[in-house]
C-alpha cells in the first residue's frame, strides 16, 4: 500500500492548495475527527488522504469518543475505565501528536488499517504495542500514554468540541474559513472512498457546504443491498471487535439481510410498535 504524504508535505505535483473551479469556498485545511474504532471514519479518512496527495491540503487529526457519547446513564466514563477500547488507544495517538502529527497520521492510517481491513484488534494493548514497533515508533508509548492523565484531558477536549458543536459521531470536519469562519460537518459518510479526481470533486462538493449556513442536512436512505454492502464491506472490522454497535441508542445488528435493532442500549427491549 502506498504510504499517504505527511500532511504538511505539497506533492510536487498538486495543484495549489485550495483550486477549485467553481467560485464556492475552497478551505485549504481540515480538522478530521475520528475514532479509531469507528468504520465509517476510517473509510472517510483514506477518501481525505488522497485529497490531500492531490491538492496539498492540511489535515489536523482530532479525536472523538463512540464510547462516551453512547455510554449508558450510571456506567463508568471511558476515562474512569483502566483501559477502555477507543479511548485508550486514542491516548496513544495524543501522545504521538505532541509529537508530530505525521507520526499521529502514520498511526492512525496503520491502527485503521489493521482493525477495518485485517480484522486485527489494535485494542488490544499487545497488538497496540505491535502496532508501534512495525512503525519504528517505541511500543512502549502504550504505557506511556496511560500513565500521563494529561492525554485523558486532549482527548476529552477534542471530543467535547464536537459535542459542544451540536455533534455526535464521526467524521466530523471543521473547516475555518476566512471570510465564513469556521464550520462544522458531520461525512461524509460512504464506503469505497472515491480516489484520484473523483475524490476532489468529492471535497469541492463537501466544502461547498460551508457557504450555505442554513443548509443542514442531505441525506441519501440507505436501502437493504445497501445496508448489505456496507456490512460485507465492514467484515473485518465486526469480526474482530469486542463490543457492540450502538445508533441513535438502540444495538445494531449487522446480517445478511441488513441492519436490524436489537435492544436498546442500556440492555432494555425494545418498545412494541
Amino acid at each position: 500500500m502506498t504510504e499517504a504524504l505527511p500532511s504538511n508535505r505539497i506533492p510536487t505535483n498538486a495543484a495549489p492548495a485550495g483550486t477549485q473551479t467553481s467560485s464556492g469556498p475552497s478551505p485549504t485545511r481540515v480538522d478530521f475527527h475520528f475514532d479509531v474504532l469507528c468504520p465509517y471514519a476510517y473509510q472517510t479518512s483514506k477518501w481525505i488522504r488522497s485529497v490531500r496527495d492531490q491538492l496539498g491540503i492540511t489535515i489536523d487529526w482530532r479525536f472523538f469518543s463512540l464510547e462516551e457519547i453512547n455510554r449508558v446513564e450510571g456506567r463508568k466514563h471511558p476515562w474512569e475505565r483502566e483501559w477502555s477500547y477507543g479511548w485508550s488507544i486514542m491516548r496513544i495517538g495524543a501522545l504521538l501528536r505532541r509529537r508530530s502529527n505525521d507520526d499521529l497520521d502514520r498511526w492512525y492510517e496503520r491502527t485503521g488499517r489493521a482493525l477495518h481491513e485485517e480484522g486485527q484488534r489494535p485494542h488490544d494493548p499487545a497488538v497496540a504495542r505491535h502496532l508501534l514497533a512495525e512503525l519504528g515508533l517505541e511500543p512502549g508509548m502504550v504505557d506511556e500514554a496511560l500513565a500521563d492523565p494529561s492525554t485523558n484531558d486532549e482527548v476529552r477536549a477534542d471530543h467535547d468540541r464536537v459535542v459542544g458543536s451540536g455533534g455526535y459521531g464521526v467524521p466530523t470536519l471543521f473547516f475555518d474559513d476566512a471570510g465564513l469562519g469556521e464550520r462544522c460537518l458531520f461525512g461524509p459518510v460512504l464506503i469505497n472512498p472515491p480516489t484520484g479526481e473523483a475524490a476532489v470533486r468529492l471535497w469541492h462538493a463537501v466544502t461547498a457546504w460551508c457557504e450555505f449556513p442554513d443548509v443542514f442536512e442531505l441525506q441519501q436512505p440507505k436501502t437493504t443491498a445497501d445496508e448489505v454492502r456496507i456490512a460485507e464491506t465492514f467484515k473485518p472490522y465486526l469480526e474482530a471487535r469486542d463490543w457492540v454497535s450502538i445508533n441513535r441508542g438502540k444495538v445494531i445488528g449487522f446480517t445478511e439481510d441488513g441492519f436490524t435493532a436489537e435492544r436498546n442500549a442500556d440492555g432494555s427491549a425494545l418498545s412494541a410498535g
